[in-house]
């Protein structure tokens, strides 16, 4: 891998990891679009530990303030202080979830999903169906701060589904958000704070198993440019989409999704 390939696969990381379009099919499907493969499994996984790093570093620099506030009160008992405490523990327990699925299948769901293009590009347009209705439908009336444990924990379940390439985590959790009634900006909020455990978790379970072997000698400089490139990208894409939701919908990722799929499935169908 060089340099420019690794900084496109950063930027493509950062901007699929938090707009709704799944990061996981979009950096699938680039090697099957344009043939980069690195070969060496060691490679992608050193690979995959910097842009997990990346994007951390990301949601952790934008929600610096709403991180430390919300995770000090887990344990305090001021009353000013509950609905903070609410948020701590709802999303503690909503990542769960994801957690306990994760460590089971997230190896079996990756080998299984790594050809599986015509799926992939399914689930891209299926759920951008579902983004589609939801969006439309939903009541779109609840603050971020009238969250409850459960809901978050059903959010959490959502989250979970996200290890499966072409539902996208943001995506997902933004479309059970706004079925339970959440205005699209807080569903996105809850989205991004939900995701900081889950990010943080996927680096130190990457950081494990790259101790198995040694790092190669030629991914550092890929590894520090595309980890540096996902950290830029997803701060902005974080930025954007807050502000956007609060005046916009979610179609014009519905189409984008939409457009992908169906491009993915006339490639694996028709070649070209």
């Amino acid at each position: 891998m060089d340099i420019l390939q690794a900084i496109w696969l950063g930027v493509l990381q950062g901007l699929t990891e938090f707009l709704p379009i799944s990061s996981s099919a979009h950096l699938i499907l680039m090697r099957f679009w344009f043939g980069w493969e690195m070969g060496d499994p060691q490679a992608e996984l050193v690979f995959d530990v910097a842009l997990h790093a990346g994007t951390l570093t990301a949601i952790v620099v934008y929600f610096w303030r709403d991180l430390t506030r919300i995770a000090g009160a887990a344990f305090s008992t001021a009353p000013e202080r509950a609905v903070d405490k609410r948020l701590a523990w709802g999303i503690a327990i909503g990542c769960l979830p994801a957690a306990l699925v994760g460590v089971r299948f997230e190896e079996p769901i990756e080998e299984f999903f790594r050809s599986q293009y015509a799926l992939i590009a399914g689930l891209l347009i299926g759920i951008g169906v579902l983004m589609a209705i939801v969006d439309r439908l939903g009541r779109k009336e609840r603050s971020l701060e009238s969250l409850g444990i459960l809901d978050a924990l059903l959010i959490g379940v959502a989250q979970a589904c996200a290890l499966v390439p072409g539902f996208s985590r943001s995506g997902i959790t933004m479309i059970a958000g706004l079925m339970l009634g959440l205005q699209r900006e807080s569903a996105a909020r809850f989205s991004f704070l939900l995701a900081t455990p889950i990010t943080f978790g996927a680096a130190v379970w990457s950081f494990r198993n790259l101790f198995k072997g040694d790092i190669p000698a030629d991914m550092i400089a890929p590894m520090v440019a595309g980890g540096a490139a996902a950290m830029v990208v997803g701060w902005l894409c974080i930025a954007f989409l807050i502000r956007y939701l609060r005046t916009r919908s979610l179609m014009p990722f519905v189409v984008y999704r939409i457009a992908i799929g169906l491009a993915t499935l006339g490639k694996v169908f028709f070649g070209g």
